[in-house]
């Protein structure tokens, strides 16, 4: 498995090989740290860990700062990567051209946050009637019984916060990968607000 840390840029539109207009959005990927390796041997798993985003030493703790070797500038943003298929050494940094060759990714970012909502915007319920006098319009109607067992299930699709999830979408197209630019566009929405952090993978299901 590849896969990196990124940062959503926003969405345009670009024109394909055959001349159609592609909806995509860009990503761009700067180069990724790798500040530690785990082993199976030593740790009991193979994997990498990559940091991206350099903070001022002394806005740093001990602690924090603990983690990373000498001289590699402690990081804002971590990951592990497991079973990384590319061969890395602590300090290598690891770009966008890692991708170069892939035709599809999955993408896993921070959904948006809608706040608290109610089950028409939440679950697409369809609502009562919006004439006078029906007095149900946007209710979520009854959710227990009246009889056993008496109360509400565990899951009812009700109303609630909305939003602010881990979400990943998967097998997204890969139409460009600028390696000048650090930006790679794929076909589609991904989870997040623009600058919000992301994880791009290659696709498992392709």
């Amino acid at each position: 498995m590849i896969g990196l840390l990124a940062k959503k840029v926003g969405m345009t539109q670009v024109f394909d090989d055959e001349g159609n207009l592609v909806p995509v959005t860009v990503i761009r990927i700067d180069p990724n740290t790798v500040i530690a390796q785990k082993t199976q041997e030593k740790d009991g798993y193979a994997a990498v860990m990559l940091g991206i985003d350099d903070l001022k030493p002394a806005r740093v703790n001990k602690p924090y700062a603990g983690q990373f070797p000498e001289g590699i500038t402690p990081k804002r943003r971590i990951r592990e990567f497991r079973d990384f298929e590319k061969e890395c050494a602590v300090g290598d940094a690891i770009g966008i051209e890692l991708f170069e060759g892939v035709r599809y990714v999955d993408v896993t970012g921070t959904s948006k946050g809608k706040g608290f909502q109610g089950v028409i915007k939440r679950w697409g319920f369809a609502g009562g009637r919006a004439s006078h006098g029906s007095k149900f319009h946007r209710e979520p109607g009854g959710t227990g019984q009246s009889t056993y067992p008496g109360h509400t299930f565990k899951n009812m699709k009700l109303p609630g916060h909305m939003g602010n999830e881990r979400t990943t979408t998967l097998s997204l197209k890969v139409i460009k990968v600028d390696v000048e630019k650090q930006v790679i566009m794929v076909r589609g929405a991904v989870p997040g607000i623009n600058e919000g952090i992301v994880i791009v993978r290659a696709a498992v299901k392709k």
